[in-house]
């Protein structure tokens, strides 16, 4: 029998997508669990615990208000501009509320720097404006206090369910080739790693940086033709993308917040996943 505790009340910000329904189904058996969907679905309309939220068109607040978070976890997608003015808000709940906010980063914050793996505390710095506006974001968290924010890096995520994963399978079905990148070194990691990590986040009240990538680096190339043998295809047609002639990191690896070994994981995992 799972324990409830109703110590706090959750909302996840973009609780449809890949991540956030991820999230969700992990949390939702533990804590009094809410979240935001964007457009028309009967199952979530019928849902009390789920909200209709367009970041363009609606205020965050209201929301805010009906649901009264403690922790608001932000797994939204969309337009750039919209996403700051939602953070803003969300900033300002947090300081008059005292919550938390547990934000979904991305390895791209450092896709300006090549030539290393990138740490927890390594100043930013993007060229991409996906990049770009991530650092915004985090920059105006950082101005809260420490104990009300941790900012989650994820490098590519992976899953059964994941958009990476449908993308191969559709392009392979229609003949198109899969595109690789044999001089990015990355790392990687899987839904179902990521909403443990933000469990024991939550449970153990941890605030700051965390960079959630598995623990080992691996080539693009050679991990999506992994990935495409575990799915079990033959055969398929692999484009090679060359963007620069040098070896180009575009990883993350902990080394101030490092999370107990259970919630640590290797590439090997990623393919184990796919291979159920």
């Amino acid at each position: 029998m799972i324990e409830r505790n109703n110590k706090h009340r959750i909302l996840i910000l973009g609780a449809s997508g890949f991540i956030g329904q991820a999230i969700y189904k992990e949390l939702c058996p533990y804590f009094r669990t809410y979240g935001t969907y964007r457009t028309d679905n009967y199952s979530y309309d019928k849902n009390q615990h789920f909200f209709q939220y367009d970041i363009e068109e609606d205020d965050v607040f209201e929301i805010l208000e009906a649901v009264n978070p403690t922790i608001i976890i932000s797994a939204l997608r969309g337009n750039f501009s919209a996403q700051i003015i939602t953070h803003h808000h969300v900033a300002e709940y947090l300081v008059a509320h005292n919550a938390k906010l547990i934000y979904l980063s991305s390895a791209n914050v450092f896709d300006a720097y090549s030539k290393f793996p990138s740490y927890e505390l390594d100043k930013t710095l993007s060229h991409s404006p996906y990049g770009h506006f991530k650092i915004k974001i985090e920059n105006m968290l950082l101005r809260l206090p420490a104990h009300q924010v941790a900012i989650l890096r994820l490098p590519m995520v992976f899953g059964a369910q994941s958009p990476r994963i449908k993308e191969i399978k559709a392009f392979i079905n229609e003949g198109i080739p899969v595109e690789v990148f044999p001089n990015l070194i990355m790392n990687v990691t899987t839904d179902t790693k990521v909403t443990q990590q933000i469990h024991y986040i939550i449970n153990r009240n941890k605030s700051g940086v965390f960079h959630l990538g598995s623990n080992d680096l691996v080539h693009h190339d050679d991990f999506t033709k992994e990935i495409i043998e575990a799915l079990g295809i033959n055969k398929p047609l692999i484009k090679q993308v060359f963007t620069t002639n040098d070896e180009r990191y575009l990883a993350i690896l902990p080394k101030t917040n490092t999370l107990p070994k259970h919630l640590q994981l290797n590439s090997s995992l990623v393919i184990e996943e796919l291979d159920y």
